[in-house]
């Protein structure tokens, strides 16, 4: 297998089967958009929002400015890098952001032809107007926090949730993806929040709109598809899916509402299924461990699963004891 013949033999059939399959080789890789280098810029963005629990200690009011000014200059200058690479991918005749109004019936007719000059105008025209909503991203990330530390009684303080909870930096990483999806940066929202999904087992699509104090516990298993919507005051246990009824129409479905509605003060708790872009949850609504719903539920109901029989053996008198359980709606670790 050593020997040259044998090399010989496996290159060309590698060769081969690039040229079978052209779209997954990329001869030109310098321009492709960096994975590494997205993952680079999310913990200086996170050192912007939660400005000294992450990048640099004992700030000081006589140096935050120069601080902040040049972890923004760090930020801008590797994004907009990378949405330049970005937008060079948009095919001719298509929407910059997958699931944009008319983009599913384009027709693609290769890449665009690339003008540097507007290339990296666009880029800094996103970069900037992205930068300009961490302000607003902030509002939004306190109010989740502040969520965390209502809704988890064993929480110590914010400090703690801010350093430790995953449900938090996955929700921050979603909020900020979530920007740049509205303002059509290609790829970049996705590779930010499935780097996010690597790390906490969160996987929370950027399209997902997400209103204040949203409060994810525990988490791990959690997914929210593209299309959802989610108001105020939700708190969503872990291996809860908002998902989609079916897939089968394929890109097709781009751009159509596929994923549930989720009003304020919504419950949801662990291994809750929610399926369809016609399911609406009520306000007020709770929903019980391992519920599979794919219609809208009312305004301040409980939904809950019924109830299971669970059967004990006793090992001496080797009979059944059957055990019926009552109502079981949350629990704490």
């Amino acid at each position: 297998m050593h020997e040259e013949g044998g090399i010989r033999k496996l290159t060309d059939l590698l060769v081969a089967s690039y040229r079978e399959h052209p779209r997954i080789i990329k001869r030109d890789a310098g321009q492709q958009v960096s994975l590494s280098a997205v993952a680079e810029i999310l913990p200086a963005l996170r050192a912007l929002v939660f400005a000294g629990f992450f990048g640099k200690k004992r700030l000081k009011n006589d140096s935050l400015e120069f601080y902040v000014g040049e972890l923004l200059e760090e930020v801008s200058h590797s994004l907009q890098k990378q949405i330049c690479r970005a937008l060079r991918h948009i095919p001719a005749g298509r929407e910059a952001r997958p699931g944009a109004p008319g983009a599913p019936g384009a027709e693609d007719k290769g890449p665009a032809p690339l003008n540097e000059t507007a290339l990296a105008q666009e880029a800094a025209g996103i970069t900037y107007a992205f930068l300009e909503r961490l302000p607003q991203v902030r509002d939004l990330l306190a109010t989740d926090v502040d969520a965390a530390f209502d809704g988890d009684p064993a929480a110590f303080d914010s400090d703690e949730i801010i350093l430790a909870y995953p449900g938090v930096y996955a929700i921050m990483v979603n909020r900020l993806a979530h920007e740049l999806y509205l303002l059509r940066a290609p790829f970049i929202p996705r590779m930010m929040t499935e780097h996010a999904h690597s790390l906490t087992g969160i996987d929370i699509h950027p399209g997902a709109r997400i209103g204040h104090h949203f409060f994810i516990d525990h988490g791990t298993g959690i997914v929210i598809g593209e299309t959802t919507e989610i108001g105020n005051y939700v708190k969503i246990y872990q291996g809860v899916t908002l998902g989609a009824l079916s897939t089968r129409g394929g890109h097709l479905l781009n751009g159509v509402k596929r994923h549930p509605t989720i009003e304020d003060h919504v419950t949801i708790y662990s291994g809750a299924s929610i399926l369809g872009g016609g399911t609406r949850i009520g306000e007020g609504v709770v929903i019980g461990s391992n519920a599979f719903i794919t219609r809208s539920v009312p305004d301040k109901t409980r939904v809950s699963v019924k109830n299971p029989e669970l059967q004990f053996m006793d090992d001496k008198e080797t009979q059944a004891v059957e055990l019926r359980q009552e109502p079981f709606w949350g629990y704490e670790i």
